[in-house]
């Protein structure tokens, strides 16, 4: 999640609910070989997902990375979940990348926003 230079500096817009967001939560190995390459791939691919909604990212300085995706519904959930590319990433991360993560889906049935104007 450090991996953002380019991340905007301001949150995912407030959608209309209800939507869906997957919570990802990770502390990462040492060995971040391949990585970079990977993550910037998972984030293109992601975005040709229809009912992709955004994303967010945070990372702590103990080292707690945290993502946000958001979704349209469950189905477009699924559809990310299910992704060919996508579960193969998920398999090296466990095998190489992450000391451990986890994963919260939840329904979004508030949301609103503010922006300094």
């Amino acid at each position: 999640m450090s991996n953002h230079p380019e991340a905007p500096v301001t949150p995912v817009e407030a959608f209309e609910p209800p939507y869906f967001v997957a919570v990802f939560t990770s502390v990462r190995t040492a060995d971040q070989s391949g990585y970079p390459e990977t993550n910037a791939r998972m984030e293109d691919l992601v975005k040709d997902i229809p009912g992709y909604l955004g994303m967010d990212h945070a990372q702590t300085p103990g080292g707690l990375g945290i993502t946000v995706g958001y979704f349209r519904d469950a189905d477009a959930l699924t559809r990310w979940r299910t992704d060919a590319e996508h579960r193969a990433a998920q398999k090296r991360g466990r095998a190489e990348w992450y000391e451990s993560y986890t994963l919260h889906v939840a329904k979004v049935e508030r949301s609103h926003g503010f922006t300094r104007g």
